[in-house]
């Protein structure tokens, strides 16, 4: 049975499990020119628009968090800013297509409204045909990143979210359902009920991609991070799959580790064991490509075993374990 009642595991039992699973292989850096000296991290996988690929990524200087959200295409083996695209003053895109139309969005970040010198950040969303017709259309709550859109098999929409603080401690995901990207507000992003024994209090987590699968059931993809006893930020790649008929969902499973990818630089040396999850390519054939940014300095893809395909290998009704 694929799906059971989920056990609470800490990135390192995650980590020890996954030491005995199918490993990821091919590992490539994608190259980018155009932005200066600027690093390009935190990508969405590449997505088709106007008859070409584009991958969203983040911009941004070595030591700076300043960023801006470009779109790039490929030439020749590199990727390059797309001539007359918009620029975005975000950080951490992703997009999605809802109802026939582009979902674009990142987080944005303002002055705090409290604490003096300080930033808070929200995460806002665009709508449009295609690139260069996207418009600003709705902004989750102050303080919340990782919203994430999938349209459902039956034509709703539905939305992962990631409350922190007094509802989600450090970091946790929880899901709701609309039947319009107008109904998308901060009210019911924040009322999303939460999805239980994903984390511990000391560690936290988000979506940052939602596939619908051919049955019906969403595949997220996401990511797990804790601190370490020196305060170093370990973040690792994972997946689990939702019903979200029934809320039934599987256990959590890494994709990879950092060990896997090719080495490289690291924005700080506290996050050296930073894999972020942008974005996964499903190729038909029983494998996928997962995009992601590495060690908040660059960007990645690598191979690996298709983590959705035996979840769409068997009948709804065959699924659940009996509890």
């Amino acid at each position: 049975m694929l799906f059971s009642l989920p056990t609470l595991k800490t990135c390192q039992v995650l980590v020890d499990e996954f030491r005995s699973a199918p490993q990821p292989f091919e590992p490539e850096k994608l190259r980018f020119a155009g932005v200066g000296d600027r690093d390009v991290y935190n990508i969405s996988a590449p997505f088709e628009d106007e008859g070409e690929f584009v991958i969203a990524g983040r911009v941004e200087s070595r030591d700076s968090e300043q960023s801006e959200v470009y779109f790039f295409v490929e030439r020749d083996g590199v990727w390059v800013p797309r001539e007359g695209a918009p620029v975005f003053a975000l950080q951490d895109p992703f997009v999605a297509r809802i109802h026939g139309q582009l979902v674009f969005g990142g987080v944005e970040t303002f002055p705090h409204p409290v604490f003096d010198g300080e930033l808070s950040w929200r995460t806002v969303f665009y709508r449009g045909r295609n690139i260069r017709s996207l418009k600003k259309f709705a902004e989750g709550p102050d303080g919340m990143k990782d919203i994430r859109l999938v349209e459902l098999k039956d034509g709703s929409i539905g939305v992962f979210t990631r409350p922190q603080g007094e509802k989600g401690g450090r970091g946790k995901i929880g899901f709701t359902r609309i039947f319009s990207l107008d109904e998308l507000t901060p009210d019911v992003i924040e009322a999303a009920p939460l999805l239980d024994a994903q984390f511990t209090d000391e560690e936290w987590g988000g979506v940052n991609e939602a596939h619908l699968l051919s049955n019906g059931l969403v595949g997220a993809l996401g990511h797990i991070a804790c601190f370490d006893e020196h305060g170093n930020r370990h973040y690792y790649p994972m997946v689990f799959v939702l019903n979200p008929e029934t809320m039934e969902r599987s256990e959590l499973e890494l994709l990879a580790l950092r060990s896997h990818f090719l080495d490289g630089p690291a924005k700080r040396p506290d996050l050296a064991n930073v894999v972020f999850s942008g974005g996964l390519i499903r190729k038909g054939d029983g494998t996928a490509e997962l995009y992601a940014g590495v060690s908040d300095a660059e960007a990645q893809k690598i191979s690996l075993i298709d983590p959705f395909a035996k979840y769409e290998a068997q009948e709804l009704d065959r699924m659940y374990a009996s509890v």
